[in-house]
């Protein structure tokens, strides 16, 4: 029964306070996350998976491992989401396997299939390949999958992986390129709330993979040479800086945002 009493303290519509076991635990879980996420050497690669970003220095700035802004660092509940999502992964390819799918996801000494390029400066992995199926779909084909939130599942299942992340897109159509797997790739987003499965089929985009690429290239180079490459925006206010929406596309707050502009407000 709720107490309304006088100095009750209870407060309508407000949450129920956490008890001291629940705090505790989450505050063991946080640290241990952290400093296990702070323990990981950084990459010494571009990554596919992030080529597809808008500025070109924010990808250069994580290629070179430069540290990010105070506070940018990523917080426990997203190191859990990550955790989530991979192993995610694994789960949606056992459904595969079951439904009869032959299914690649790594080679015999357990390591992910992928590619490198540029001595090793630019690499990529996949998900898996799709050897054959009950499916009628080109075979072999890449997969590539991603586990999201339910707002970001509706829209990919609404506007296609394509319109709604194009970063994906951008790291399909590098995979299917250097992997050499032009069919198709199917494409399937988990809701983690639902657990609902998404699937399409995304046909090569060469014109892309190839901007990619070069993308790739130009990092690369330009680091080597000391120069630091161009913004995407001509002011700290712009979206791609401080993250929300644009033209249809989420964009994250950058996290070398106030290094990149030298701290100006």
């Amino acid at each position: 029964m709720i107490d309304l009493n006088h100095k009750s303290g209870f407060l309508y519509g407000a949450d129920a306070p956490r008890p001291p076991i629940a705090e505790a635990v989450s505050a063991a879980i946080d640290t241990a996350l952290s400093a296990r996420n702070r323990a990981e050497r950084p990459r010494t690669y571009v990554s596919s998976s992030g080529l597809g970003r808008d500025c070109l220095r924010q990808i250069q700035y994580d290629f070179l491992a430069v540290p990010k802004d105070e506070g940018q660092e990523f917080a426990p509940r997203t190191l859990r989401i990550f955790e989530a999502g991979h192993r995610a992964e694994g789960n949606v390819a056992g459904w595969f396997r079951i439904a009869g799918f032959d299914l690649r996801t790594e080679r015999p000494d357990g390591r992910q299939f992928g590619f490198e390029a540029l001595g090793g400066r630019f690499k990529g992995h996949i998900d898996g390949c799709f050897v054959s199926g009950p499916v009628a779909m080109d075979y072999p084909a890449l997969w590539e999958n991603k586990a999201l939130g339910a707002a970001s599942w509706k829209d990919v299942v609404k506007r296609g992986v394509s319109l709604a992340r194009p970063v994906y897109a951008a790291q399909i159509a590098l995979y299917q390129a250097y992997m050499e797997l032009p069919a198709p790739a199917l494409f399937t987003a988990l809701n983690r709330d639902t657990m609902e499965l998404h699937a399409e089929l995304v046909p090569f985009d060469a014109h892309l993979a190839q901007e990619m690429s070069d993308r790739a290239v130009a990092v690369v180079r330009g680091s080597e040479a000391g120069e630091w490459l161009p913004r995407a925006a001509a002011e700290p206010t712009a979206v791609l800086c401080r993250g929300g929406m644009a033209a249809g596309k989420w964009h994250a707050p950058c996290a070398w945002a106030k290094r990149c502009w030298g701290e100006r407000r």
